[in-house]
């Protein structure tokens, strides 16, 4: 079984209560946020087998690669953990990143890239609070600016990364890859399956 549907599977028994154990809801985000960055270690370690594959244009989805997905999904996690780490007040803006980086043409520094994210997660998260305010700033594309917190900021980085896996298994298959069947599947999602598969009582 995969991290993340393990990561699923203790999902699939979360109580009401657990909502309010700032801890424990903590400890689940980072193992669910660890689990998903983790895929995209597997992807570049066991199914890509040469960087070519990283830079190769889709036929369907005009523009991406999957160095750009890869590369876009952990930019949020580390312009969120950036924020959060630097002194009050927080203000975060996803639009400020980084584009044509090492990570998006090598497998060894994407692999690098998500394992220092990873790092930073388990450095950042455990001494952070998920009320911390943060005030967003997005373009809509009309400028907007809202308030957040980093436990919602960091749910959504997971959700959005998810998002581009789901986008780097259409490229994927335009190549002739094969990745775990867990890939690009948000927790709910494999929650739900885990549920379907149980044996009825």
């Amino acid at each position: 079984m995969s991290s993340l549907s393990s990561s699923s599977a203790a999902a699939s028994s979360f109580e009401e209560g657990d909502v309010h154990d700032e801890p424990t809801a903590l400890a689940r985000l980072l193992e669910v946020s660890t689990a998903i960055l983790r895929q995209g270690i597997d992807l570049v370690e066991n199914s890509l087998t040469s960087d070519d594959q990283l830079t190769t244009h889709s036929n369907y989805i005009p523009g991406s690669t999957i160095g750009k997905h890869l590369r876009h999904a952990r930019d949020h996690f580390v312009l969120l953990l950036d924020v959060v780490s630097s002194p009050a007040p927080h203000v975060l803006n996803y639009d400020k990143r980084l584009r044509n980086t090492p990570m998006e043409v090598s497998r060894d520094a994407a692999r690098g890239a998500f394992i220092d994210c990873i790092a930073q997660l388990q450095n950042v998260v455990p001494k952070s609070r998920m009320a911390e305010p943060i005030t967003l700033h997005a373009v809509t594309p009309f400028p907007q600016v809202m308030e957040t917190t980093f436990g919602r900021e960091l749910w959504f980085a997971g959700l959005h990364a998810i998002h581009h896996w789901s986008m780097v298994r259409v490229i994927a298959g335009e190549l002739g890859i094969r990745m775990d069947e867990s890939f690009g599947f948000a927790p709910s999602t494999l929650v739900h399956k885990a549920s379907l598969s149980k044996p009825k009582m």
